[in-house]
């Protein structure tokens, strides 16, 4: 790392946030105004002004998520932020934060986890872009307060408000290249105590091909008719219902479906290119019921119940031979299937108990304790052996915020985790804030613990990738992974500049991840079909590594010249080390943690005007890279830059309508990597896009469901 680059950078990020501070005062003599007032839960929990919270919070605002009009979450903190990576995929997002892959990130909606993958990819096509009302990021460890998910950070997605009286319709629908069509509908009703909102979403893209070239059987191949990123369609409704009988009661209820199917090219020019014999489809259930009681002005009390379902499965579109185990228990080439046929992959459920108070105490005390438990099953009838398995979390949690002083804030808490297989850990975690007028220097350590997943501990599969066989096996010998999180920062938060310099150092003992294997550690039983010579084969086992630690630095800088230009700046250092201990040569040997960049940047400029009391234009301009990506297997992924303009119109109707258009080209300088299909991608972008969406929305206030209401009533009066 160039240290020199990271110490002028530092000094250029204070040095302007110095002239700030003397430039607050314009020509009038009359203070600058810029909204300084947001308001962040996601660090400890409780509601803070965002220049004031004790840990180091990052906001995508709902102003900057309009300027950008991303297409999805992914597309969002992909070009927002510079610590995240993502590599589209069918298996999920693949995303990365600060070195750490999905299962270490904590993924909530409006504080609660989403469910996916466990233990591997969340989609992300589960959370509607057009419904976020802004999205707050915590790095690091805070499995204190959020549990054993929450190793790399949490990310947390707040949702639209739709409280206003009376009625509301709103539709969008956007256009891209690919035929990528992503339309959202939304219906929200409040009445008296009763509120209700139903959401429905679709996204589908035909997939593109960046490159004909493929490895297969050690042979490079021109004419593959496999794709970069697979043709898909999804689709999701979720319906809230929210009664509030009282001020200080209010209760919820909430589900939504999901479903997926993703389709692969059936056929090749050549009988040898690896060409799928069957689709993906996905089916996403999910219920929830909870609450809030405040005891008084201050004080409450929240429970939540949530139920979740995640199942995959294999449509068939050829004759297959599919591995698995059979019911002896052996793992082969067992089971055929015909084309229509579809067979379940696994399936994935969640049950969630939670129950959690704040409390205001004297002597400027804040004090939130919960209690926690968690239900995990797993349906994988040839995935894994017993074809079932599942385990239970439960945690009680207790933190305190300190605020005796007025520029010094101390947050502790501890987390007492209880495992099903491996038993009891306590988490604590400490964190301390020192204000100096409109800098705070902020200081954290926190501990992590996160057991295995019952597909780490057991799920088993066989994969043909170009010239190679992997054999994916769990490991019913993992230990519970353990980290050690310590951060430094220090920011500015003025009435113009906002700038901040964090550096953190995460270390891991036990860390789990997918490590190639020697062929003698396949099972007894499941080398016979393995090959015939033709592929190599390459076993891969879930395993803890001995010592693994990710650490760097990331700086932020948004300056807003005035309340119609603002200018914004990230950059990410990342450097990793890790070992595992090498059975076949007795001795530790280093190892690289897959999708790993030492640098990611991004920068944008963003211009709003109001032409006339109805029309609205905002531009942006985005700008977003990467150093290369390293693997163990098949090759690094390659650097990019990528260049995005946006354009935004706003229109304001007579009566209740209002409307807008946005419209842009994406990967303007039409950056495409063209690495031979089973090698890894830098970016899976097609190159240079244009997308447009029109946004349409209806607002009637109470007089018209009393309206609707008086007409029922008298149909049915004048029927009886």
């Amino acid at each position: 790392m160039n240290m020199k680059r990271v110490y002028l950078l530092l000094l250029l990020m204070l040095h302007i946030a110095y002239l700030s501070a003397q430039d607050m005062i314009d020509k009038q003599g009359k203070k600058v105004n810029v909204n300084l007032d947001e308001v962040v839960v996601t660090g400890t929990g409780t509601q803070h002004l965002l220049k004031n919270v004790p840990v180091q919070t990052e906001v995508i605002t709902s102003k900057v998520l309009q300027n950008y009009a991303g297409k999805s979450l992914e597309d969002i903190l992909a070009g927002l932020t510079a610590s995240f990576d993502f590599n589209e995929g069918d298996m999920g997002s693949q995303m990365q934060m600060n070195g750490l892959g999905n299962n270490y990130i904590l993924i909530l909606v409006d504080g609660k986890r989403i469910h996916g993958d466990v233990g591997g990819e969340n989609d992300l096509g589960l959370i509607d872009p057009q419904n976020i009302e802004k999205i707050e990021i915590v790095k690091g460890a805070a499995s204190a307060l959020y549990g054993s998910d929450a190793i790399a950070g949490v990310i947390n997605i707040i949702t639209k408000k739709h409280d206003q009286d009376g009625l509301t319709l709103d539709n969008t629908t956007r256009y891209g290249a690919h035929n990528d069509l992503r339309q959202h509908n939304g219906i929200a009703v409040k009445y008296g105590k009763w509120q209700s909102y139903t959401n429905f979403q679709l996204q589908h893209n035909d997939g593109w091909q960046n490159t004909g070239d493929e490895y297969t059987e050690g042979t490079l191949v021109h004419d593959s008719r496999n794709k970069t990123v697979n043709k898909y369609t999804n689709w999701q409704i979720a319906e809230r219902i929210d009664y509030t009988p009282s001020n200080k009661l209010g209760l919820y209820a909430e589900g939504t479906y999901y479903h997926k199917i993703i389709n692969r090219p059936t056929n090749g020019l050549y009988p040898s290119c690896d060409v799928y014999t069957y689709d993906l489809m996905y089916k996403n259930v999910s219920a929830s019921i909870g609450g809030k009681y405040r005891l008084n002005n201050f004080d409450y009390i929240t429970m939540d119940i949530d139920w979740n379902k995640h199942a995959y499965f294999y449509q068939y579109t050829a004759n297959t031979l599919e591995d698995g185990y059979d019911p002896n228990g052996n793992f082969t080439n067992y089971f055929p299937y015909l084309p229509g046929q579809h067979h379940l992959q696994s399936d994935q459920q969640r049950t969630m108990a939670n129950l959690k108070g704040v409390f205001f105490l004297p002597f400027e005390n804040t004090l939130s304790a919960g209690a926690e438990f968690r239900y995990d099953y797993l349906n994988a009838p040839t995935r894994v052996k017993g074809k079932t398995a599942d385990d239970w979390t439960a945690a009680l949690y207790i933190q305190d915020e300190f605020n005796l002083l007025s520029w010094f804030n101390l947050t502790a808490g501890v987390r007492f985790n209880q495992n099903a297989a491996f038993g009891f850990r306590a988490t604590p975690k400490i964190s301390a804030m020192f204000s100096m007028g409109d800098f705070r220097l902020r200081l954290g350590w926190s501990e992590g613990f996160k057991t295995p997943t019952p597909k780490e501990l057991q799920y088993q599969y066989l994969r043909q990738m170009g010239q190679n066989t992997y054999f994916y096996m769990g490991n019913p010998n993992l230990k519970p992974q353990v980290s050690n999180y310590s951060s430094a920062s220090i920011e500015y938060r003025g009435n113009k500049i906002t700038a901040s310099v964090t550096g953190y150092y995460n270390k891991l003992d036990n860390m789990i991840t997918l490590v190639n294997v020697p062929v003698s550690m396949i099972p007894i039983g499941s080398t016979e079909f393995l090959g015939d010579g033709s592929t190599t084969i390459i076993p891969r086992m879930y395993m803890n590594m001995e010592k693994a630690k990710t650490y760097g630095v990331d700086l932020n800088l948004t300056y807003n010249i005035n309340k119609e230009i603002t200018l914004g700046a990230n950059y990410s250092y990342l450097d990793t080390d890790a070992e595992v201990y090498d059975d076949s040569h007795d001795k530790l040997k280093k190892v690289v943690i897959d999708g790993m960049a030492h640098h990611k940047w991004n920068a944008y400029a963003t211009f709003n005007h109001k032409f006339t009391s109805t029309y609205k234009l905002g531009l942006g301009l985005y700008a977003r890279g990467s150093s290369m990506r390293y693997y163990q297997n098949d090759g690094n992924g390659k650097a990019y830059q990528i260049l995005r303009f946006n354009t935004t119109h706003d229109f304001t109707g007579k009566g209740k309508l209002t409307y807008r258009i946005e419209a842009g080209m994406d990967n303007i300088l039409d950056f495409v990597d063209r690495t031979p299909r089973h090698n890894h991608l830098g970016s899976t972008t097609p190159g240079r896009t244009l997308y447009a969406s029109f946004t349409i929305k209806f607002t009637q206030g109470k007089k018209l469901i009393n309206n609707i209401i008086h007409k029922s009533n008298k149909n049915s009066d004048e029927e009886d």
